[in-house]
């Protein structure tokens, strides 16, 4: 798995080109406010430990969230990191399970949808851990 995290005082998406015949349509805009963006890339090689993957992907989450002082994450699937892949619906799966793990955990915690591409409008600032790239 590939992992960059951006901490982002202003993050807004909107769905804008379906990607995958299979999903379902939606048309959604949102705004988050002080997050930890997670731009997640799930390799062929993270279907073998699932569970292993995921506790690494929620501690570096929340580590960086720490850093940052916000209990807001957002999971976004960006399968731009890597030339491996994983079937889509291998990451949806660590998606809802890493979302579930962090909202038990007490994190406000949202996906973008999935199998879409993006506008994205982001602020983040200059300064050490607003960025952090991990291969996990």
């Amino acid at each position: 798995m590939k992992l960059l995290m951006i901490y982002a005082d202003h993050f807004n998406y909107q769905t804008a080109l379906k990607t995958l015949p299979d999903i379902p349509d939606v048309s959604k805009n949102e705004t988050i406010e002080n997050a930890v963006l997670g731009f997640i890339h799930v390799e062929e090689k993270d279907c073998q430990n699932q569970s292993k993957v995921i506790t690494k992907l929620i501690k570096n989450l929340k580590w960086l969230a720490g850093k940052n002082n916000t209990n807001k994450i957002v999971l976004h699937s960006f399968s731009h990191l890597s030339d491996s892949k994983a079937d889509p619906e291998i990451v949806v799966d660590i998606f809802n399970q890493s979302e579930q793990r962090l909202k038990e955990s007490g994190y406000e915690v949202s996906q973008t949808p999935f199998g879409y591409f993006l506008d994205l409008d982001l602020q983040a600032p200059g300064s050490p851990l607003a960025r952090v790239f991990k291969d996990i």
